[in-house]
């Protein structure tokens, strides 16, 4: 039995996989290498083409072997990222769900640590952490993954002391690959948005609850490669200017609907609060796709939006993203 005498939850791992022989057999070993093995791991592949279901078929006779339980299902046409994780994440059966990519390679604790941090805190809806950055042959970079997110202090802070949903609202610091959930959250997040990806989600939801945590201390190597469909960028100015200069009206038109989706599904879920700040959001970026053609139009309304803490509250770069609405195609 587990604290105060409930009975110990059993943990699943959600892994999705396409085309992956190249560096799924370390993923896999690392998954059985640790200091506790997860109960359940259901295997989703979205139509591969090489022979990542022959290695997946080797896997699951060794995890059997050690007592864990293996689900297997292709899809017979590639169904994307998210969707292909929601069907994952549908068939498993334990209490705590934790995602897992194809190309990364676990820590030793990784499921030890994610089990104990459920089991101490009954009502922990949603957890993710940092990552040691690693390059195609698996060498470190140097960085870490909240390092090239530019997760700061005080976002931390914030998450740390409740205060989490305007922190995940303005931009999303949750990466599938370091995130486990408890299956209680689903009766919020099913059935998942088109237009969040399946981990981003997920986290938005879970600090709607005010119940999500962050692990600071890297449990896994999250390998960047060429192949990447989620990445993480450098933080390099030439990226920063990029983004800034890069940007158009519709990303702001993308951003107001799921901002309003998301307050719909909070509605609907009981949480007033959260719904009417997403509401808010979504009323903040559809101002920002309205903004005139003309550049010096453009600065009345930024300059108020400023003053008034907008950017701050609402955008995902805060002041930054006054540089993007002034500079935008």
């Amino acid at each position: 039995m587990g604290a105060g005498d409930r009975p110990v939850e059993r943990v699943a791992v959600a892994l999705c996989t396409r085309d992956g022989e190249q560096h799924l057999p370390a993923q896999l070993a690392s998954i059985l290498s640790g200091s506790r093995l997860p109960d359940e791991v259901v295997i989703v592949d979205d139509a591969s083409a090489d022979r990542t279901m022959e290695i997946v078929a080797a896997f699951a006779d060794s995890a059997r072997e050690r007592g864990v339980a293996v689900v297997i299902e292709q899809n017979p046409a590639a169904l994307g990222v998210a969707a292909n994780f929601e069907r994952a994440i549908r068939m498993s059966t334990a209490d705590i769900v934790m995602l897992c990519d194809q190309d990364d390679v676990w820590h030793e604790d990784r499921v030890a640590a994610v089990h104990a941090a459920y089991e101490s805190e009954p009502g922990l809806l949603f957890l993710h952490g940092d990552a040691v950055i690693v390059d195609d042959v698996g060498d470190p970079d140097g960085t870490t993954l909240f390092g090239r997110l530019e997760v700061t202090a005080r976002e931390r802070s914030e998450v740390t002391a409740g205060r989490a949903f305007p922190v995940y609202l303005r931009r999303n610091l949750a990466t599938g690959a370091t995130s486990s959930f408890r299956r209680s959250l689903l009766d919020d997040a099913l059935p998942f948005s088109q237009l969040w990806l399946h981990d981003e989600w997920l986290a938005i939801i879970a600090a709607a609850r005010e119940s999500i945590r962050i692990d600071g201390s890297p449990r896994i190597d999250y390998r960047i490669h060429g192949r990447n469909q989620v990445g993480a960028a450098r933080p390099t100015l030439r990226n920063k200017v990029s983004r800034v200069t890069g940007a158009d009206a519709e990303r702001n038109v993308v951003l107001a609907v799921r901002a309003r989706e998301l307050a719909e599904r909070l509605d609907v879920r009981g949480l007033p609060a959260a719904a009417a700040a997403a509401m808010a959001k979504a009323e903040f970026e559809s101002a920002r796709a309205e903004l005139p053609r003309i550049r010096i139009g453009r600065i009345p309304r930024i300059l108020g939006w400023l003053v008034g803490g907008d950017y701050r509250r609402w955008a995902s770069r805060g002041r930054w993203d006054a540089v993007r609405d002034l500079l935008r195609r």
